[in-house]
């Protein structure tokens, strides 16, 4: 099968990367795959059992605005201090070489991507990005972005700064689709999904390779966007790298490993 997929690569003409929330494994973010997986990242919130749905919820920042950004703000640090492990470099040779167009969709927030050196412009980021903010009730549709130095007391999970909406002085939030959302402004996403329409319309017939890692059944966004390339697309093949849900029906290319072990092994083929 890692033979086949370098095949795919070998030949692509276009990709289209598709990620969940396993890619970023490799470069040592947690999995939040259930309450344990959340718990053992985050104990103090496993002391208060409160769940990741519970504590990834905008009602925080209305009701408890220190304790909504204790979660928020530990991952904005987080991910500001994380380096992109070596399977985005390798993934951005395989473009170079093959001098191909290529569109990143993921429901990551993190902005990874774009720090591995992928196009802003080229990224669909379906859940927002934590990266940027706006306002929480909003009293406008700005969405800026977020340079606040948000320092956390890891004992409690409580924010020591509250980064505020430079329009209207109440409480600001990431601009993260959350559980249960009431007020997130979708419109820098749209943009996103205007920018990858259009991107797929430039293709037309060329061998696209869809390169689908880490995106699990729980929340199947990505795992849809691939397999609805694969099929509507004539020339699209997709290469699902998964270690737990790797299934996928033929032509297309199904790898039961890790991201970076995945990306590895092919680009040991090439």
């Amino acid at each position: 099968m890692f033979a086949q997929a370098a095949h795919i690569i070998k030949e692509a003409e276009a990709f289209v990367i598709t990620a969940g929330a396993g890619m970023g494994v490799d470069s040592g973010l947690p999995d939040f795959r259930g309450n344990q997986g959340f718990w053992q990242a985050y104990p103090p919130y496993a002391k208060l059992g409160v769940s990741f749905v519970e504590a990834a919820n905008p009602g925080h920042f209305q009701r408890d605005p220190s304790f909504g950004w204790g979660f928020y703000g530990h991952r904005t640090n987080l991910y500001r201090a994380t380096v992109p492990h070596e399977g985005f470099h390798i993934i951005r040779r395989w473009i170079e070489r093959n001098n191909a167009p290529t569109f990143v969709v993921t429901s990551n927030v993190d902005g990874q991507f774009q720090k591995a050196g992928f196009a802003e412009e080229d990224v669909l980021e379906v859940h927002g990005s934590i990266h940027h903010l706006q306002c929480l009730r909003p009293c406008c549709r700005a969405i800026w972005p977020n340079s606040e130095q948000i320092p956390v007391d890891e004992a409690t999970m409580r924010a020591r700064h509250i980064p505020r909406c430079p329009h209207c002085g109440g409480v600001s939030r990431p601009n993260i689709l959350m559980f249960g959302d009431w007020s997130w402004l979708p419109d820098r996403t749209e943009a996103q999904e205007a920018r990858f329409e259009r991107f797929q319309d430039d293709q037309g017939a060329k061998r696209m390779a869809v390169i689908e890692m880490g995106a699990g059944t729980a929340i199947p966004t990505i795992r849809a966007t691939s397999e609805r390339l694969g099929w509507r697309c004539a020339n699209a093949t997709v290469i699902r790298i998964n270690p737990r849900e790797p299934d996928i029906n033929p032509p297309h290319v199904s790898l039961a490993c890790g991201a970076l072990e995945g990306l590895r092994k092919i680009d040991a083929l090439l």
